[in-house]
């Protein structure tokens, strides 16, 4: 049952580390490069 657990809980933390790489991707594409690494810099 721990591994049910554990394995549920890595499931969400992928998707959403995938989930914030495209919000990142997609804000990149559409702001440019260099806003997105003003904002990082700040």
């Amino acid at each position: 049952m721990d591994e049910t657990v554990q394995k549920s809980c890595w499931g969400v933390a992928v998707k959403a580390a995938i989930g914030l790489a495209g919000i990142i991707l997609l804000a990149w594409l559409f702001a440019g490069g260099d806003a997105i690494a003003v904002v990082a810099a700040s």
